[in-house]
């Protein structure tokens, strides 16, 4: 038998893996990784500096453990490089590959900007165990980052670094933080307490050239405000890893296109977490990777499992000023209705016939996210 072959060893790859062998697949398995194959946990990179938390202390097992297991192997440092659906392999560097089925679990990437200035290629984005070693380090006796993205990820890490008594300056064209999942009054109430903590926002501008100054770096906004840094981290986003799906013929969108089983257009492969775009929906975040990967090891064990999406709040660590979102899905007719102030907030979004489409809690309201979650989930 053809083995079931996963490309990618990151949560929604090792999540597969195990859920087949908890669902019985006795088979071979072989999981192909760029990266060494340790197992951890990617949203703890955007709180683990105040943990006091280095990279190897995020990883809770090597490859070998992992492959132990999971009776896998597991290729490391080895790169995707084609898929030949036609003939059922994977050409992985020099090596030819067949599989029965075939699993992208590969992904997303951050999103690089097309920076200027001498110290463009510098810019730092943290998006896996060797990106946050090469922070940390980077980081040694630094006092003052800049971060160019003030949504979740950039307002995540600011809120490590200020919790770490860092200077930290927060630069974009977003009208107040976190815009995209947060109405406005919700996003100033975190923006005041990361201010009160020494964070200072640069929002509706842009970041001019990064060129060096000194021993740090030093860009002029397009307000005109001059920031210096030791250090410039890039926190704008990610994007589904599909250029290599792409180049193999495979259906692309925002992501690997899949249907509810998370089938791709070709057979027998299957796209499952961040690299997915399941019937539309590219969800890169934790929840709806896990139900991915439960559903779909039941359906390559035989038991054919749509994935269906519950009702998926994003929990955003902001420590200082935590936050937890169920934004309306983009599009949706309505409007917020928020209540609070700088201590908590309460927002509410409603359709025109007054249904209840999401909602958002931050600081001292968070014991109210039941209740909302209930009332949502009953319409």
């Amino acid at each position: 038998m053809n083995p079931i072959v996963i490309v990618g060893t990151g949560l929604a790859g090792y999540g597969v893996a195990r859920e087949l062998r908890k669902n019985g697949y006795e088979g071979a398995l072989t999981m192909v990784t760029a990266d060494d194959g340790r197992f951890y946990s990617k949203p703890m990179l955007s709180g683990a500096l105040a943990k006091g938390k280095d990279a190897d202390a995020l990883a809770t097992a090597d490859a070998g453990k992992m492959a132990a297991d999971l009776n896998a192997e597991i290729l490391t440092r080895r790169h995707l490089v084609a898929i030949d659906s036609a003939a059922k392999t994977i050409t992985v560097d020099e090596e030819s590959l067949s599989y029965g089925t075939l699993v992208l679990a590969m992904g997303a990437s951050p999103i690089r900007l097309p920076l200027k200035g001498e110290g463009a290629e510098e810019v730092l984005s943290v998006n896996n165990l060797a990106d946050y070693a090469r922070f940390l380090e980077r980081l040694e006796g630094k006092e003052r980052v800049a971060i160019i993205g003030p949504g979740l990820i950039g307002s995540e890490f600011a809120n490590d670094l200020l919790t770490t008594g860092r200077q930290v300056d927060l630069i974009g064209p977003d009208a107040w933080p976190i815009a995209s999942l947060l109405p406005e009054m919700a996003g100033r109430a975190v923006q005041k307490q990361l201010e009160e903590a020494g964070g200072r926002w640069h929002l509706e501008t842009f970041n001019g050239p990064i060129e060096r100054h000194g021993s740090g770096y030093q860009t002029t906004l397009k307000n005109g405000t001059v920031v210096e840094a030791d250090l410039v981290v890039s926190a704008v986003g990610v994007r589904a890893e599909i250029a290599l799906a792409e180049k193999s013929g495979l259906a692309v969108n925002r992501g690997i296109v899949t249907d509810h089983l998370l089938r791709t257009s070709a057979p027998d492969i299957y796209a499952v977490g961040d690299c997915a775009e399941v019937e539309g929906r590219n969800l890169p975040y934790v929840a709806p990777l896990m139900i991915g990967t439960k559903a779909l090891a039941k359906t390559l064990t035989g038991t054919e499992t749509p994935v269906r999406y519950p009702h998926m709040p994003v929990v955003i660590k902001t420590t200082l000023h935590p936050v937890v979102t169920l934004p309306p899905a983009p599009g949706s007719d309505g409007a917020w209705q928020v209540e609070g102030g700088d201590s908590g907030v309460v927002g509410r979004f409603l359709a025109p016939d007054g249904t209840l489409n999401g909602w958002c809690v931050t600081g001292d309201r968070l014991t109210e996210k039941g209740v909302l979650l209930k009332e949502i989930s009953a319409t």
